[in-house]
This record gives structure tokens, C-alpha cells and sequence, in this order.
């Protein structure tokens, strides 16, 4: 496993401020920053807070925040970028007043899906992406308790692929949210658990 320093990445989208310290990279996204594209909505939103560098199919990324996400659409986890129009955000999201797990995927329109999870507010969160050809396995658990599979989706490897921390606060401004890690390391070599 190795650790990405902060100063690693690029960010999609400057955020409101950034400050590092010794317990992670603290990060207050703009207010109406979000990625989305026409689904349901009829718009596209491409002013997501990415910190990202190239990663390599055999290798995941690893990305490790605070839970703290009490607004509504506030969200924050891992984002998957190959081009404006190819991308994934998976992570944690305030929907309807509490915390879903989830992920949206991006081939020119965006999908939404999302799987409460009230008991990790406030607890800290750690996402998994894993590059295979072809595909990225989206895993998530909170604190040290077993790794959750989030999703299996469809994404072009054989292109340039970055990676990295991300969140956004498309309805507010204020959020904060606190990462404490970023870390690249081997992929997940199999799609579920041995028994």
C-alpha cells in the first residue's frame, strides 16, 4: 500500500479553501458544486472537487474521510475520471436526511444509485475502487468493519485514468469535509468473498 501526498493531485474544480495538517486535508467545497449529466434533472454539472492523479488497471485507490455530511446532497468519497463525459463518484451522500452509500455512473448520462446507511454519520469512511480492464469494483466500509460492495460498473481503462478524493455541496455553502487518507494499492482480485 502506498500513500498519495495531497500535493499529488490536480483538482477538476478549485474548492472554496484547502488546508492540510497533520490529521489529513480539509477541504470547503463552493456552494452549487456537484457532477451530474441530464439525467432526470435535464443538466450538466461538472464543478466537482477532484484531487486526482493517474492510476493503472491492477491498482485500487483508497480514500478515507469523516462522515459529516448533514445537508442535503452533501457528498464526499472517490472520484474516477477518464474524460468529461466518462466518469464515477462513489462515496457517501446526504439524501432526504441521512447518509446513503453509493455511486453514480457517468457514459454520457448519469445513473444514481444509493443505499441508506444512518449509522455511519459522524463515523469515519474509507472507499475502495479497483481497476480491472474494463471495470471498476466499488467497495465501502465504515470504521474497520467489512468492506461492502457498492457496485460493479463499466468503465474505459484503456484510456488515461485519474483518480481520487473528491466532495461537493450543491445546495449549500459551508461544507467541510476532512480526509485523512489517500492511498493506492493492489486491486481486488475477486468480486466476492471467499466462504
Amino acid at each position: 500500500m502506498r500513500t498519495a501526498e495531497w500535493s499529488e493531485g490536480h483538482w477538476t474544480t478549485e474548492p472554496e479553501r484547502v488546508r492540510t495538517s497533520d490529521e489529513g486535508l480539509l477541504v470547503t467545497a463552493k456552494e452549487g458544486s456537484d457532477a451530474w449529466r441530464i439525467t432526470s434533472y435535464g443538466f450538466i454539472h461538472d464543478t466537482e472537487h477532484a484531487l486526482l492523479r493517474p492510476i493503472s488497471v491492477g491498482e485500487a485507490v483508497e480514500v478515507a474521510f469523516r462522515a459529516d455530511l448533514p445537508e442535503q446532497f452533501d457528498q464526499a468519497g472517490v472520484f474516477l475520471k477518464t474524460d468529461d463525459t466518462n466518469w464515477i463518484k462513489a462515496g457517501v451522500e446526504c439524501s432526504d436526511g441521512e447518509p446513503g452509500v453509493g455511486a453514480v455512473v457517468t457514459r454520457g448520462e448519469s445513473d444514481w444509485s444509493l443505499s441508506p446507511v444512518p449509522e455511519w454519520a459522524g463515523r469515519i469512511v474509507t472507499v475502495r475502487a479497483s481497476l480491472a480492464p474494463g471495470a471498476i469494483t466499488i467497495r465501502a466500509r465504515v470504521d474497520e468493519e467489512p468492506w461492502r460492495l457498492v457496485r460493479v460498473a463499466p468503465l474505459a481503462t484503456d484510456a488515461i485514468l485519474q483518480a481520487g478524493p473528491f466532495c461537493c455541496a450543491p445546495t449549500r455553502a459551508g461544507l467541510v469535509v476532512h480526509f485523512l487518507s489517500w492511498r493506492t494499492t493492489d486491486a481486488d482480485t475477486a468480486l466476492h468473498a471467499e466462504g
